[in-house]
C-alpha cells in the first residue's frame, strides 16, 4: 500500500471502518442528515459488504494524509448481457466520491477519477457510469464523462 500523501492508492479490508466512514459522509452529504435508524443499519451492514465484495468486484480507490484516508471513490464492476451499449457486457458503476471537507480543492477528486478510469480502460470495461451531482459535474466532464443521450429514463422501484 502507498501511504504518500496525495498518492490514489487502493483500501483493503483492514481499512474497513474508515471506509464505512467516509460512505457515511457521503451519504450525508448527499442526502442531508440521515434517520438515526437507516444511519444505524447502514454502520452495521457496511463492514460485511465490504468484506464481500472488495477486491473482488468493488474496488475502493483512496488518497490519505497522515495514515488517514480523506478522499475515496468505489467503482463497481458488474457483467451483463452483451448489448451495443456495452459490447462486452463489462460495464462500471462510480460510487461515493467523497473527499473530507477539509482536504477539499486539492485536486484528489480528479485523480481518484483518472486513477479508477485507467484502472477501467484496463480491465476492458465497456462503459462507466456515475450520477453526477451539480458540484461535481464540470470535474466528470473534465475526465471524459458525457451526458446520458441515450433517450432512457432513469427510474427506480423501491421497496416500501
Amino acid at each position: 500500500m502507498n501511504r504518500e500523501k496525495g498518492i490514489v492508492d487502493r483500501a483493503g479490508t483492514a481499512e474497513i471502518d474508515a471506509l464505512v466512514q467516509m460512505r457515511l459522509g457521503y451519504l450525508e452529504e448527499d442526502h442531508g442528515p440521515l434517520d438515526p435508524g437507516d444511519a444505524q443499519t447502514i454502520r452495521e451492514s457496511l463492514p460485511d459488504y465490504f468484506r464481500r465484495h472488495l477486491d473482488k468486484d468493488l474496488t475502493a480507490y483512496v488518497i490519505r494524509e497522515d495514515q488517514e484516508i480523506v478522499a475515496c471513490a468505489f467503482l463497481l464492476v458488474v457483467e451483463k448481457p452483451m448489448s451495443p451499449a456495452f459490447i462486452n457486457g463489462k460495464t462500471g458503476t462510480v460510487l461515493s466520491v467523497f473527499t473530507r471537507p477539509e482536504f477539499r480543492r486539492k485536486g484528489y477528486a480528479r485523480r481518484i477519477m483518472e486513477a479508477l478510469l485507467a484502472d477501467a480502460k484496463e480491465m476492458e470495461l465497456s462503459v462507466v457510469e456515475l450520477k453526477a451531482t451539480e458540484d461535481g459535474y464540470a470535474l466528470y466532464r473534465a475526465v471524459g464523462f458525457q451526458d446520458d443521450q441515450s433517450g432512457y429514463r432513469l427510474m427506480k422501484w423501491k421497496k416500501q
